[in-house]
């Protein structure tokens, strides 16, 4: 069996960091996990190649080399997903999808003509498919009703069909789950809210895998919250301390926590040990009505604004999320998370309007209430994208002040400044554990591309914008105090390159799509006068 696996492209986005990655000749800044994983799962005895369409375009010969062709997909992807479905249809290929869009809306996975659909956890519906290949069967739907399997049984992903030069960041799992219940998360009705973990040696497997195939960069821990079950991430860290120090520190990692890491001095301390350089935070809003509204009660146990601070100034840099748009939001919401952003000194912010994902807890809420908006009910979570219910204030008052949030993070000069200030905290808490490495938690090796990258950035921030003396001025500070984290804070400061651009695209989109949604609202409300004056005629 010759299995094509293909993973579609995503749009441009917050994470997409094109201009950035082009300044280093990366292709994507992560790979499909979960399609290297279905891989490792399958039969060995099947042949694979797999397709990464944020890579390449799929060829011909590798279509006509192909018995089966395998996509996995987010909701945000499934333009493509679709796309590439019809393209294989076209030829007469036998089509299998899985992953979470199929999972969360499978009657749209089925619409595109996919024949087989593998949704839930791969670990048990896989196997499924392949005893259904087998009878000759060509067609189905497989699900694991409701059983989630343990990760313990999970196979090393197979690395080896990837391209690793494409992308900036490698990626693993160590858990699924997640032990809170946020009415707008997705994870908990994919994955549970229990967290199912590794083993701490299954894990360092796949870590030697990696060693072993050459790569040398950072590595992103997916875990949707990678604390979820301390007790056993501490197991983990315990066990990848001597490991990394015996090779040298070969990978930095970088992954998603809860706010809560702040209440955890030890755990904090064994990350950066392990050298953990980045956690992002779902920070959501400083709002407190708003968080115990969204059930997000972990963000309201202890000061946000201090927990963040204490996260930074344990050595790990923060990156966070922020949501505008909940329901019973006071005015005013997108500039108290700026505010809240600038008393931070969060380097990278990201900015996005509430979208009610399938089946989430919230979804049903506003469906019960009839406030989803039929059109737009499968949201795709792209900061460019309008939120897909009716919200309880004015959608006019939320797009301007979103537009005008998402415009402050990303001014260049802004950004420069909070990453300045990020780093002064970071690298005091940083300093002392650096003191037996050649190097802090994920700082690039030093190669042509890389001083390449540095000069066109010193160029654009350092004499063409209007950052060009406080990016000096910055630089020379860190450069006398603290060199060990200039190399990281070079790399956070190229994010800007990404963000400059990126912000047009989400103003632009986000003001055509209200012109779009009054439109509606305005025909919509004409058509009951419409029907009268018909029917008195």
């Amino acid at each position: 069996m010759n299995v094509l696996l293909i993973y579609p492209l995503f749009p441009k986005s917050f994470w997409s960091f094109d201009k950035t990655l082009e300044l280093v000749n990366f292709k994507a800044q992560l790979p499909p996990l979960g399609i290297v994983t279905v891989a490792a799962i399958l039969p060995q005895t099947w042949n694979f190649k797999l397709v990464d369409r944020n890579v390449r375009d799929v060829t011909e010969e590798e279509w006509a080399w192909s018995d089966l062709v395998l996509l996995s997909a987010m909701i945000v992807q499934k333009a493509d997903f679709a796309a590439q479905i019809q393209e294989a249809k076209r030829r007469g290929k036998l089509v299998a999808v899985g992953g979470p869009y199929a999972t969360a809306l499978p009657h749209e996975a089925e619409a595109t003509g996919a024949d087989f659909l593998i949704l839930d956890e791969g670990e048990i519906t896989l196997p499924l498919f392949v005893e259904a290949i087998e009878r000759g069967e060509t067609s189905g739907i497989i699900r694991s009703n409701g059983e989630r399997p343990a990760v313990t049984t999970t196979p090393i992903p197979r690395y080896d069909l990837l391209q690793l030069d494409a992308y900036a960041e490698m990626s693993v799992q160590f858990s699924r789950g997640c032990p809170f219940q946020c009415e707008f998360c997705d994870i908990i009705v994919l994955y549970g809210r229990k967290p199912r973990t590794k083993e701490p040696e299954q894990l360092l497997a796949e870590l030697q895998y990696l060693y072993d195939l050459g790569w040398r960069r950072s590595i992103f821990m997916v875990d949707d919250n990678f604390i979820g079950n301390k007790r056993n991430v501490k197991r983990l860290l315990t066990a990848m301390k001597p490991w990394i120090e015996e090779r040298n520190y070969p990978f930095s990692f970088a992954t998603e926590a809860s706010v809560d890491l702040a209440q955890d001095p030890e755990l904090m301390k064994m990350m950066v040990d392990c050298n953990f350089g980045t956690v992002f935070l779902g920070i959501e809003t400083p709002d407190d009505e708003s968080l115990t509204l969204t059930q997000k009660f972990q963000n309201t146990r202890t000061p946000l604004s201090e927990a963040v601070k204490s996260i930074a100034r344990s050595g790990l840099r923060v990156m966070a999320g922020f949501i505008i748009g909940f329901d019973g939001e006071k005015q005013g919401a997108g500039q108290r998370i700026v505010q809240f952003v600038e008393e931070t000194a969060i380097p990278t912010a990201m900015l996005s309007m509430l979208q009610a994902l399938p089946d989430t807890a919230l979804w049903h809420r506003l469906n019960r209430e009839g406030r989803l908006i039929v059109d737009k009910g499968s949201a795709d979570i792209n900061q460019a994208t309008l939120m897909n219910f009716v919200p309880t204030r004015p959608i006019e008052e939320i797009v301007d002040e979103f537009i005008t949030a998402f415009w402050n993070l990303t001014d260049p000069l802004s950004l420069l400044n909070r990453t300045y200030r990020h780093f002064i905290m970071l690298a005091e808490g940083q300093r002392q554990y650096y003191e037996n490495r050649t190097k802090s938690a994920g700082s690039p090796d030093v190669t042509w591309v890389i001083v390449r990258a540095m000069l066109i950035i010193f160029w654009r921030q350092g004499v063409v914008r209007k950052t060009r003396f406080r990016f000096w001025a910055n630089l020379a500070s860190l450069l006398m105090k603290y060199p060990e984290v200039v190399p990281n804070y070079l790399g956070v400061c190229a994010q800007a390159e990404h963000f400059i651009d990126f912000r047009e695209t989400v103003r632009n989109q986000i003001q055509q799509q209200l012109k779009e949604y009054q439109a509606l609202q305005a025909q919509q409300s004409c058509q009951p006068v419409e029907e009268l004056m018909s029917t008195s005629a």
